[in-house]
């Protein structure tokens, strides 16, 4: 059997109210970004987006949070957590909070986005409002492209009511008339294939006016043809449902011999055989068929969402992709370019810094492209978490390895939701002749390392690229991030340390430079929160800045705490969950918490500390979770070259402690407000965001 890091225990030096429960911060959370949806100032295409990404983390959160909730009941597991709450407390807490969350969604999209998206000629016509040529080409399409695929189940003894996919769209009808066989059936149920799109365009001929771009929804469109695909019946009723599985992945890694074979299987059970954990129907269904929906399910009134709108409302994101209509959405930026003849000899002089999406990727594919093709590069090692299926690293990967280049690929299989694209790779890899492994059973892969080594006049050099986000290059465009591109021999160093614990047995590594969980990285926050704590008691300046996207580890709390009673100054930039309470009178009087959105999702992990005026300055993988710190293998890795320092500290830490537009700041109850409520008439708001698109070229 495995060892793994012990995780510390919550001492109890606090209180339960100074910790905030983690499923209630991330919904604070889904507020924060719903906000997006419902500013004026938001292009009324980003304003649909940001509806729609509302819903795709609602789902996750039920796919994995709330299951696994109703897990712990199922096996009698109901002990409170460190903020003193139950399962059973917070299902009942959630439920009302996710019902208020989707009212709220559902009022912004019909009520003001759909309304003023019309009134720019962007539209989705509603049934009563197609004309006669417009249904004629509908009953058409529905005819040549629909119903060939559907398959509509009337359950009875010979009919089992149909497994019905994760979150797919489906509709529970009622009929009457004469079967042909006799038979009698309250219910059928009709499974929309996945195959269909959820939004339809109408040509241009078929609209009222030519300047507009219109839509239909699939479940209008079927709706409006149902007595075609039953024949000589009625339709009484028609309505759409969804149905949220449990997704997460239950693969026993001790008791498998080939986790790539199990993890295939267990990706079938993940769309059909999870338990429901929740049903979302539209607001005018019958108490009668949501009961029987339930039953089909095994579900309770509790698990059950009513909305006033298409049940599958992530799908109207293809409407912003399909609309070119720059005025409804972002204006568009070409990031800035690191530019260098030979990236091997800008790399032997110094260090590369990118801070992405404002600064191009585009260096990163670079290396690795040029890697693949040099005659003088021996070996190529690399992490991949989250790729893509079409990743130009994937590619140069395979061409190096079989130009006979040593390849190695560490490929994280389990990259939650992700694992289908992963096991492709891991194939197309291994065909190619690379090296490939999974990393360490029981230990996620999530740290963003490549390695270079190349034969050069004198010796062997080793070049290394770290991140804080991962190898793919759309959600460098979408996601905030920080690259370090350098040839330093500690590092590199380093790097090839942590491979060699990826591959093979030993020894914890010794490293010089670099820091890595789950070793020692806790440790290195810790010791350097207590040495902060030590000045603040001599008299001397303390401050931390640290930027994640999550903290929820109660040691790390703990430490925090400990480090704002001394007198530090610690200022928390953190995305989404945030258990630690701020500003709460003799806990957390020092410390201040602040959640900044924008257009681009904020994902770099940035650790800052005074450290008696030496400013110490880490970028990592890891945020400040149980899951980073003791269960997955992240680096932390420093910035030592002044300059290369001064810019993170500016663009990464400082600039978002100024921002007044897109910045929330949490109050000691735990609550956010908006900073922008809070300026003074006339005042003009800062955007962090904003700002960083027109940084320059450095490095």
């Amino acid at each position: 059997m495995r060892e793994q890091q012990p995780i510390p225990e919550h001492s109890g030096a606090f209180p339960e109210d100074a910790f905030i429960n983690r499923e209630l911060s991330q919904l604070s959370f889904f507020r924060r970004v719903l906000d997006l949806a419902s500013r004026e100032s938001t292009p009324l295409l980003e304003r649909l987006r940001f509806l729609t990404i509302t819903s795709t983390i609602l789902d996750e959160f039920f796919e994995i949070r709330v299951a696994g909730l109703k897990e712990r009941l199922r096996l009698g597991v109901d002990r409170p957590g460190p903020d003193g709450l139950s399962a059973r407390d917070l299902l009942a807490q959630i439920n009302r909070e996710v019902t208020e969350i989707t009212t709220r969604q559902y009022d912004l999209l019909e009520n003001e986005v759909l309304p003023k998206l019309s009134e720019r000629g962007v539209a989705i016509v509603k049934r009563e409002d197609w004309n006669k040529t417009q249904r004629a080409w509908i009953q058409k399409y529905f005819r040549e492209n629909v119903a060939p695929v559907l398959t509509p189940v009337s359950p009875d003894p010979s009919h089992p009511f149909p497994k019905v996919p994760n979150k797919s769209l489906n509709i529970l009808l009622c009929l009457e008339g004469d079967d042909a066989f006799g038979r009698v059936g309250e219910y059928t149920v009709l499974p929309v294939p996945r195959c269909l799109p959820r939004v339809i365009e109408l040509p241009v001929s078929k609209r009222k006016q030519r300047d507009r771009v219109e839509f239909i929804l699939l479940s209008s469109l079927i709706y409006d043809n149902a007595d075609e695909i039953f024949p000589g019946l009625r339709v009484k009723s028609f309505f759409a449902f969804r149905l949220t599985r449990h997704a997460d992945l239950t693969v026993d890694e001790d008791e498998v011999d080939d986790l790539l074979d199990a993890l295939k299987g267990e990706l079938t059970g993940r769309r059909h055989g999870g338990e429901g954990v929740r049903l979302e129907v539209a607001d005018t269904c019958p108490k009668a068929q949501v009961d029987f929906l339930c039953e089909q399910f095994g579900l309770t009134a509790a698990d059950v969402y009513r909305v006033r709108g298409p049940v599958n409302l992530h799908r109207l994101a293809t409407m912003a992709q399909l609309v070119d209509r720059p005025d409804l959405k972002f204006p568009s930026f070409s990031p800035a370019v690191v530019s260098a003849s030979s990236i091997f000899e800008t790399l032997q002089r110094r260090d590369v810094l990118l801070h992405h999406p404002f600064q191009s990727f585009s260096p990163v594919v670079e290396l690795i492209k040029a890697a693949a093709k040099d005659p003088d590069v021996l070996a190529i090692k690399q992490t991949l978490y989250r790729t893509g299926g079409e990743s130009p690293f994937v590619a140069a990967l395979a061409e190096a390895a079989r130009a006979g280049k040593e390849v190695l690929g560490v490929i994280e299989l389990r990259a939650r939701f992700d694992e289908a694209a992963n096991i492709d790779i891991a194939k197309r890899l291994q065909g190619a002749g690379a090296h490939v492994v999974y990393g360490v059973v029981g230990y996620k892969t999530h740290a963003k390392l490549l390695l270079i080594v190349r034969k050069e006049a004198d010796g062997i050099r080793r070049y290394v690229h770290l991140g804080t986000g991962n190898y793919h290059t759309g959600t460098a465009r979408a996601y905030t991030d920080f690259s370090l591109l350098t040839s330093s021999p500690q590092i590199c160093e380093d790097v090839h340390q942590v491979f060699l614990r990826l591959t093979c047995l030993g020894a914890r590594p010794n490293l010089g430079a670099i820091v890595s969980a789950p070793f020692a990285l806790h440790a290195l926050i810790r010791d350097r929160l207590e040495a902060e704590a030590a000045e603040a008691r001599a008299g001397r300046p303390a401050r931390v800045i640290i930027k994640v996207n999550a903290i929820s580890d109660p040691a790390m709390i703990e430490a925090l705490y400990r480090a704002s009673q001394a007198g530090v100054r610690v200022d928390l930039i953190v995305r989404s969950i945030c258990c630690l309470k701020a500003g709460v009178p003799g806990l957390s009087d020092n410390i201040t918490v602040r959640s900044v959105l924008g257009r681009f999702l904020e994902h770099s992990r940035v650790y800052y500390f005074h450290a008696a005026g030496e400013e110490r300055l880490y970028l990592a993988s890891a945020d400040l979770m149980q899951r980073n710190l003791y269960r997955r293998v992240e680096v932390a890795f420093p910035v030592e070259q002044p300059a290369l320092k001064a810019r993170v500290l500016r663009e990464g830490l400082l600039s978002y402690l100024d921002d007044t537009e897109g910045a929330w700041e949490m109050g000691p109850d735990g609550r956010y407000t908006r900073v922008k409520e809070r300026l003074a008439e006339g005042a003009e708001a800062v955007e962090a965001q904003l700002s960083l698109l027109s940084v320059r070229a450095e490095g």
